[in-house]
């Protein structure tokens, strides 16, 4: 991946985390929104910090390791948030755009990821 563009997605990933942390905040207080803020800023807050820990790897198969790990939590929110709507909790219209944004940011580590592997054999 060109400097470019990883510095494109770190941009990203930071701009989603920042996101997530706006959704949680606007939970309500109860103990299920209580819940599910826990569990999507867990999972919303890894992604970033994974990737530029990807971006370190000191190995091909450590890169994929963790890009993955990217993937993994990032398709966690898109469940968290599509629970967060599904419950009514917060609107559709306030969580649709992050959750569009997380598929598209799926579709590119998991792009990445089929890369590197087919680059790294």
């Amino acid at each position: 991946m060109s400097l470019v563009r990883q510095d494109i997605l770190a941009q990203r990933l930071l701009d989603f985390t920042v996101r997530i942390i706006t959704v949680v905040n606007a939970l309500p207080k109860t103990p299920v929104g209580k819940h599910l803020a826990a569990q999507l800023l867990q999972s919303g807050t890894s992604p970033g910090s994974n990737y530029e820990e990807a971006c370190g790897a000191e190995s091909k198969p450590d890169f994929v390791h963790k890009m993955g790990i990217v993937l993994k939590e990032l398709k966690e929110s898109v469940f968290w948030l599509r629970v967060i709507v599904r419950s009514e909790l917060l609107p559709l219209k306030r969580v649709e755009p992050l959750i569009r944004e997380t598929q598209e940011l799926c579709a590119i580590i998991a792009k990445s990821i089929k890369t590197a592997r087919r680059n790294f054999q």
